[in-house]
């Protein structure tokens, strides 16, 4: 990836590199090795002409000796190209010196997003979403573009010394099985796999959204959400187990960050945002939801800051990520010109001056007495009020603070303060089971002494059991389930020999299934039992219709009418065709023959059976062969059932005599 030499923490093994102090095409100077992946390796290099730094990704040689391959390459690296926007690593030229087959891209000096897990461990959520933000800017636009990813990880985001967020890698370099082995690098990668590309090969852009729901998950906690000691684990957890909410690993995590986690690795991509610019609508509403202090709340997993500070030079951390602060984000950021996706403000962090108070003025030599004996009486004053504050304070006490505690806990402190607690419970999607969520006061307020304390403690999120909907009209199975606290979710339709057209045959998930409050579940409507459409070709349009409606069908005859082998006014055609599955009601369109097309016959007279043959055909008529007991071994047409200069339907068959 395109990051400075820096940021590596592989042993740089430049002096052994063939290409380093090369010319590459007469053009690229390689300065240095950068990185070695799979597939290529990347380096820093000059633009002879250009006079700038680029990154020259550069395809192992192996790989470069498969024709196919380097044209799929270069064929996506072309189109890649075109994509421009300020959150994308830029293509700048493409080509080949003899066996080195190669991108040059922009240079980005910084980090990426593995880096700073890797020093940071868990992010602060206000620092987590400006990351995925822009990221997701620039999939929105490669979406609305065309392209897919495909490969979305912490590793393809790099974060430039100017906290410049921007995605490298699109779509370029897939022909090649990443998941062939047990090493760590192929555990990245599967580990951000959505289900369909694991189970069907399928990949479209929620499957970027998957991907980024994992890499948030990653961000807020520190961690990977599915572990194993091999690919096929972590293949087997993606398809069968749900991504966990960030707050069942930091406790306190606001409820938004649990939704957007959800909503963006939901199993069935029917139910995630269709691409990076609906995921990131709905970022920018949580954003908004949270408060300052639930933005900028540290993760227990986070590690210390220690390259905080200014004077420590080994850092990978771009200064930038180390401002707690984000700017907002301006109007234009968020407009969508022509279908385009949002471009949020790509520096994530900008540090503010901060003012120094201003001086006191000098003191002045000698106090009048006029002004001392108003500060006298001043003091006085407060001296006197402080006592009676002293006096009815003594009633007092402060509520201690108890969130977050265990409920044994909160009221072991409230009674050593004297206070009486009163215990309620609640539900609540990022305070753990057993543990306090409020208290009435709250805390530090002014309470009587012996006063009573209402302790709010969490039963944990509220679930809901999906109800068994099969057999409900689908209006009425959308009304059970905003009663239990679900959503309806996507309705599909299919055949049922049991549950009645417009009824419910299933959901997804089943019914019994325990699900978050608000959940949105996917409903399977019954289209009726199914009808084997029959085969009315050939028929009068009268027997056609009748027989289709006993079936159950409705009948619609086209306007336009077809030349065909069946007479004037048969049906030359159906839709559905015959053996066709249909529903009771569904209807049927018959396309009437306005008969058959007349041909002049060719005269085969005496010809060989071959070219006889061949001319009929070519005529457009079938052929049959007359040989009898004479013509078993004869190849002259001595008769023909049409003769030479008649005409005949197209179509038909003659048959030949052969002697």
């Amino acid at each position: 990836m395109t990051v400075a030499a820096r940021t590596l923490t592989c042993v740089d093994t430049t002096l052994q590199d063939p290409l380093v102090g090369q010319v590459l095409d007469g053009r690229y100077r390689v300065e240095a090795r950068i990185a070695v992946g799979g597939m290529a390796t990347v380096y820093r290099a000059v633009d002879t002409r250009l006079d700038r730094v680029v990154a020259l990704k550069v395809m192992h040689p192996t790989l470069a000796a498969d024709v196919s391959f380097v044209e799929r390459f270069i064929r996506e690296a072309k189109s890649v190209a075109r994509l421009a926007h300020p959150n994308v690593v830029q293509v700048f030229d493409q080509g080949a010196d003899g066996a080195y087959v190669y991108l040059a891209m922009e240079y980005v000096a910084g980090c990426t997003l593995r880096d700073v897990l890797r020093e940071r461990g868990a992010l602060q959520p206000r620092a987590a979403l400006d990351i995925l933000e822009p990221v997701l800017a620039a999939l929105g636009a490669a979406h609305r573009a065309g392209f897919v990813h495909r490969d979305m990880k912490p590793e393809n985001v790099l974060i430039g010394d100017d906290g410049r967020v921007k995605v490298a890698d699109f779509g370029l370099v897939r022909s090649v099985d990443t998941v062939t082995s047990t090493t760590g690098a192929v555990l990245g990668t599967v580990s951000y796999l959505a289900p369909e590309q694991i189970e069907q090969g399928v990949t479209d852009a929620r499957a970027d959204v998957y991907a980024c729901g994992v890499m948030l998950y990653e961000t807020l906690t520190g961690a990977k959400p599915h572990h194993g000691d091999t690919p096929a684990i972590v293949l087997y957890k993606h398809l069968h187990e749900d991504v966990p909410p960030p707050s069942a690993s930091v406790a306190g995590m606001a409820y938004e960050l649990d939704e957007l986690v959800a909503t963006a690795t939901a199993r069935s991509p029917e139910v995630r945002p269709h691409d990076a610019v609906a995921l990131l609508a709905r970022v920018l509403e949580a954003r908004a939801a949270l408060t300052e202090e639930q933005l900028d709340a540290l993760p227990p997993q986070a590690r210390s800051a220690e390259h905080d500070n200014a004077e420590d030079r080994t850092s990978v951390i771009p200064r930038a990520l180390t401002v707690p602060r984000r700017l907002p984000v301006n109007d234009d950021e968020l407009r969508l010109p022509h279908g385009s996706a949002p471009d949020p403000d790509a520096g994530l962090h900008r540090t503010s001056r901060l003012a120094s108070p201003a001086p006191l003025p000098p003191a002045r030599r000698g106090v009048r007495p006029r002004l001392l004996a108003v500060v006298t009486a001043v003091l006085l004053v407060f001296g006197v009020g402080a006592g009676f504050w002293y006096i009815n304070s003594g009633q007092f006490t402060k509520v201690p603070a108890v969130l977050t505690q265990t409920q044994a806990q909160a009221e072991e402190r409230l009674g050593a303060a004297g206070l009486e607690t009163k215990v309620k419970h609640a539900y609540s999607d990022t305070v753990k089971r057993g543990r306090v969520i409020s208290t009435d006061p709250e805390p530090g307020a002014r309470i009587r002494g012996n006063d009573t304390v209402t302790v709010t403690v969490s039963d944990g999120p509220e679930t809901v059991e999906v109800p068994d909907l099969k057999g409900l009209r689908l209006d009425k199975a959308r009304e059970s389930l905003k009663s239990d606290g679900l959503e309806p979710g996507l309705v599909t339709r299919a055949f049922s020999d049991d549950v009645p057209k417009g009824f419910v045959v299933g959901s997804t998930p089943g019914a019994g299934t325990e699900r978050r409050a608000g959940s949105a579940v996917a409903l399977v409507v019954s289209k009726g039992e199914a009808i084997d459409v029959p085969d009315v070709t050939g028929d009068d349009l009268d027997d056609a219709r009748a027989e289709l409606e006993k079936a159950g069908l409705k009948v619609e005859v086209a306007d336009q009418q077809v030349t065909s082998e069946f007479d004037k006014g048969q049906v030359a055609a159906q839709s559905p065709g015959a053996d066709s599955r249909a529903a009771d009601g569904d209807t049927v369109t018959l396309t009437l023959s306005k008969g058959p097309e007349m041909v002049e016959v060719p005269d085969v007279v005496g010809a060989s059976v071959d070219d006889a043959t061949s001319l009929l055909e070519q005529s457009g008529f079938k052929v049959k062969e007359d040989r009898g007991l004479l013509g078993l071994f004869g190849d002259t047409v001595k008769d023909q059932s049409v003769d030479g200069g008649d005409t005949a339907p197209k179509g038909s068959t003659i048959t030949i005599t052969i002697r």
